[in-house]
């Protein structure tokens, strides 16, 4: 063979190699078996709060079925945009997942510039739970009912406080939803979180509030706080005896929601494993009853793409709220 023959099968040697691998290396990930290492679930508040408990709850279940550990990563801040921005930025690869909630995906968006797009940046997997939030009036007030509520809040204009967390917090608009649709005027004043609001309403000094059951719960018990209804869409099985305040108020019905996120462009046979694992955990026993001591309700989806209808309703609604109610953060 001459120079120039060895040459020429030297390099269609080359361009076969170079194209074998080429392709051989995107075949080893596409076959790879999910997962074969630790799966990273973020969690957007500190340790032993609600969000922690349900990606606690769920990592140890589906950590036996997928076979590797769950590791709980606590990334508290801008009330859950700190844990989605990283989130955004992580490889798709099904290895970093968000266990988020309404705030940082479908209000905060409307309120303040976020370093990510949540409709660009983050995939929905699936719904994993309902956080009760209830309507709640002294019991010395001797109001029984929301129609009884709308009644005398008419006969007293601008004298019917509301205790809220902050200003563009659930409950806010919680309470700014309900205002405009039941026909009544609400003066919000904001506080450092729930409890301390829930101690004024209690001795008086505000007349309802509009808050998670777990934090109403020791009032509710010593019978200084009585619930009016429940602010979901349907009737919660926490608590089947007390009707919606859409029951009364036609068109009320708000979801306080969390669920579970992967970054966009994760491989859809990665997410369909994990929306499988994680709504095969939310019917255990022991998991439903961890999370409904703490007011929420285990809820899946019935597919990822339901899911992603649900946040872009959800978040059209918050707009919408926020827009009507002109609500703007200094």
């Amino acid at each position: 063979m001459t120079l120039r023959a060895r040459s020429r099968t030297f390099t269609a040697s080359l361009i076969t190699a170079v194209c074998v691998g080429a392709v051989s290396v995107p075949a080893l990930h596409a076959q790879e078996k999910y997962p074969s290492r630790p799966i990273r679930f973020l969690i957007p508040f500190p340790p032993g709060g609600a969000a922690d408990i349900i990606g606690r709850t769920i990592g140890e279940k589906i950590s036996a079925r997928l076979g590797q550990p769950v590791v709980m990563d606590n990334r508290a801040g801008a009330g859950g945009a700190v844990a989605a921005a990283i989130l955004a930025k992580a490889e798709p690869d099904g290895y970093t997942i968000l266990v988020g909630l309404a705030g940082p995906i479908t209000i905060s968006p409307w309120l303040v510039k976020l370093p990510y797009k949540p409709d660009r940046d983050l995939l929905p997997v699936t719904r994993v739970s309902e956080t009760l939030d209830v309507m709640v009036v002294p019991t010395a007030s001797g109001i029984g009912s929301v129609k009884e509520f709308i009644e005398w809040a008419k006969r007293n204009p601008g004298n019917v406080r509301d205790g809220s967390s902050g200003i563009g917090q659930f409950d806010h608009l919680a309470a700014e939803l309900f205002q405009r649709l039941a026909g009544v005027q609400l003066t919000v004043v904001t506080y450092k979180g729930g409890g301390p609001a829930l101690i004024d309403l209690v001795s008086g000094q505000l007349q309802v509030a509009f808050c998670t059951y777990i934090v109403a719960a020791p009032h509710l018990q010593s019978r200084k706080l009585r619930t009016l209804a429940v602010v979901t869409p349907e009737r919660q099985p926490l608590l089947p005896g007390v009707p919606t305040v859409g029951e009364t108020v036609p068109g009320y019905g708000l979801s306080n929601w969390n669920g579970i996120f992967a970054p966009a462009r994760t491989p859809g046979p990665v997410v369909d494993r994990l929306f499988a694992e994680i709504n095969r955990a939310l019917t255990a026993p022991d998991l439903k009853e961890k999370q409904n001591a703490l007011g929420i309700e285990p809820v899946g989806s019935a597919s990822p793409k339901e899911f992603g209808q649900f946040v872009r309703s959800d978040t059209a609604k918050w707009g919408k709220i926020i827009h009507d109610a002109n609500i703007k953060l200094d």
